[in-house]
C-alpha cells in the first residue's frame, strides 16, 4: 500500500498495512485529495469496505492517537492504561510498560534519557526495583498526563 501512495505519504496520506488516513486543512481540499486517493486505489484495484470507512471528520482515532487539523493527542484510554499501571514486578510487566509508554515517547521530552534506569532492569539478571525506579515509573506516568500529550498535526 506505502508504494502506491509513496509520492503522497506525509503530504496528505498516512498508510499503515491496510488503514489510510487522508488529511487535510479544509473542507474543500479534503474532498480533492480522497478524490485522488479513491482514484489511485481504484487503479490498483483496492476495494473500501463501507463500515470500515469515516469521511470529513473533524478528528480521528488513528493508531492510539486522535488526530485533527491542528493536533495530535495520544489517545486518552491509553494515557488511563499508563496511569493506571500497577507497579512492576518482573521484566515481562516493566516491558509491557516500558513498550506503552515508549509508543508514545515523542510526546515526553529526553523520554529515553527519564527512562534510562528502567531500562536497563530489563537486562538478564537486573530486575531489582527500588526507590529510583519507583520514582521514574511515577514520572514517566505524570509526563503522560492529557495535558502534555498534544502535538503540532504535522509532527505525525
Amino acid at each position: 500500500m506505502n508504494s502506491i501512495f509513496r509520492r503522497f505519504l506525509r503530504k496528505f496520506v498516512l498508510v499503515f498495512f491496510d488503514d489510510i488516513l487522508v488529511y487535510s486543512t479544509t473542507l474543500e481540499l479534503h474532498l480533492v485529495l480522497l478524490n485522488e486517493t479513491l482514484k489511485i486505489l481504484a487503479e490498483h484495484q483496492f476495494y473500501l469496505k463501507p463500515s470500515k470507512c469515516s469521511f470529513g471528520q473533524q478528528q480521528v482515532e488513528y493508531l492510539g492517537h486522535i488526530v485533527s487539523a491542528k493536533e495530535v493527542q495520544v489517545d486518552a484510554t491509553k494515557i488511563r492504561a499508563m496511569l493506571e499501571w500497577p507497579q512492576p514486578t518482573s521484566v515481562i510487566e516493566l516491558g509491557g510498560f516500558l513498550g506503552l509508554t515508549g509508543y508514545y515517547r515523542k510526546f515526553v521530552k529526553d523520554y529515553r534519557i527519564i527512562a534510562a534506569p528502567l531500562t536497563a532492569l530489563l537486562r538478564k539478571g537486573q530486575f531489582q526495583w527500588n526507590s529510583q525506579a519507583e520514582q521514574v515509573f511515577h514520572h514517566l506516568k505524570a509526563s503522560h498526563d492529557v495535558h502534555s500529550g498534544a502535538r503540532d498535526a504535522k509532527f505525525f
